[in-house]
């Protein structure tokens, strides 16, 4: 039996009139592969729909081809809103970049999509920023998703290195904390994950293949 996976990515472009942002490739690419390798059956949803706008920080340096050849999935992403039933995904995966900073953390429906497959047992996902998509998730009786759980993302520490804190609407780490997560921090920069339960979480670029490996696991 394939396995049916949601993968959601910003549509938020910009953080400021003079700084473009958007999805971090690779964080999206590195998934997809490793969930296309497998047979699974992949929508990639956004809040807007359409061509989900990718930062071009993330295309600096050698990006491995297959990589690159994931961005035709981004080309006409479906909207969120369309999508009707979510008892049809087994696992949700939030890919970072800056740009979910901007559009994720109060889109309703994402919540709404993120709480069901989570109460039901389903896989929730999430590497560096994507976990921004989190932070506006309560479960049914009304608790913050990641309160008491052991959580990571995109660190504070991380944020600064980048000077891009400056931009950000918040700073991720913080935010979880502040919701009662139990946020564990690596090192800057090192493959570094979070398992509890059903909920996996990365902290940077370097750990999306192994959230995307943690997301097969569960499934398998």
């Amino acid at each position: 039996m394939s396995k049916n996976i949601l993968m959601v990515v910003t549509t938020a472009d910009k953080m400021n009139e003079d700084h473009k942002t958007g999805l971090w490739l690779s964080e999206f690419g590195e998934a997809y592969v490793e969930f296309a390798r497998l047979g699974y059956s992949i929508t990639v949803a956004s809040p807007l729909g359409g061509q989900a706008p990718v930062d071009s920080r993330s295309l600096e340096g050698e990006t491995p081809q297959d990589i690159l050849d994931t961005a035709k999935h981004l080309e006409n992403t479906v909207k969120l809103d369309d999508i009707k039933d979510h008892s049809q995904f087994d696992a949700i995966f939030l890919p970072g970049g800056h740009g979910t900073m901007f559009d994720l953390p109060d889109n309703s429906k994402l919540q709404e999509i993120i709480r069901e497959l989570y109460e039901v047992d389903k896989v929730v996902a999430a590497v560096c920023h994507g976990p921004a998509g989190l932070v506006g998730v309560r479960l049914s009786d009304g608790t913050p998703l990641i309160a008491g759980k052991a959580v990571t993302a995109f660190t504070d520490e991380e944020e600064r290195e980048t000077t891009l804190d400056r931009f950000m609407p918040f700073l991720l780490e913080t935010r979880m904390r502040e919701l009662g997560a139990d946020f564990v921090a690596a090192a800057n920069w090192t493959d570094h994950l979070q398992v509890d339960g059903n909920l996996i979480t990365g902290q940077n670029p370097q750990s999306t293949v192994s959230v995307a490996k943690e997301v097969v696991k569960k499934l398998s």
